[in-house]
C-alpha cells in the first residue's frame, strides 16, 4: 500500500501537472505554499488562505489544495508547539493543554477562557508568521531541483 498510495496520491498528479506544461518551479511553489499554509494554526482557515495564495501567486489551485488537505493531520499536531511558542514570544503563561485542565478552566470562567484561547491563537499566528516564510523558501529550494529531475526523468522515459 505504501508505494502505490504515494504514487497514486502524490507522484502521479505531479507528473500529470508537469506533462500539462506547468513548470517545476510553479509546482514547487505550490507545494511549499500548500504545506506551510496548511499548517496555519487556525483550524478551518487554510482552504481560504490556500485559495488566496494560489490566486495571488498564480499557482495551480487543485495542487495547492491537495497538499493543504494532505497536511491537515500535521496542522493539528503542530498546534501543540505553535501555541506555547506564540505565548513565549509574547511573554505570557501558556494555556494548559490537558483536557481536564481546559474543562476546569472553562467551567471556572467561560468567557475569560474564550478570551484566553483567542489570545493564544493570535500568538500562535504570530509564531507561524515568523517561521512560515523561511519554511516556504526552504521547501521551494528543496522541491524545485527534485521536480526538475523528475521532469527530465519523465521526458526520457516517454521517448
Amino acid at each position: 500500500m505504501g508505494k502505490s498510495y504515494f504514487r497514486k496520491i502524490i507522484r502521479d498528479p505531479i507528473i500529470t501537472l508537469l506533462k500539462q506544461g506547468i513548470t517545476p518551479q510553479k509546482i514547487a511553489m505550490g507545494l511549499a505554499f500548500g504545506i506551510v499554509i496548511g499548517i496555519f494554526p487556525v483550524v478551518g482557515s487554510t482552504t481560504i488562505l490556500c485559495t488566496l495564495a494560489a490566486i495571488i501567486f498564480r499557482l495551480n489551485l487543485p495542487a495547492v489544495q491537495l497538499v493543504n488537505w494532505l497536511v491537515y493531520p500535521l496542522q493539528l499536531l503542530l498546534l501543540i508547539p505553535f501555541f506555547p511558542f506564540g505565548d513565549f514570544i509574547f511573554g505570557v503563561e501558556p494555556l494548559p493543554f490537558s483536557a481536564q485542565e481546559l474543562v476546569a478552566m472553562f467551567r471556572a470562567d467561560f468567557w475569560g477562557s474564550i478570551l484566553s484561547l483567542w489570545d493564544t491563537t493570535m500568538h500562535a499566528m504570530v509564531a507561524w508568521f515568523l517561521v512560515g516564510p523561511p519554511i516556504i523558501l526552504g521547501l521551494y529550494f528543496i522541491c524545485a531541483p527534485l521536480l526538475r529531475r523528475l521532469t527530465f526523468r519523465g521526458s526520457s522515459a516517454d521517448a
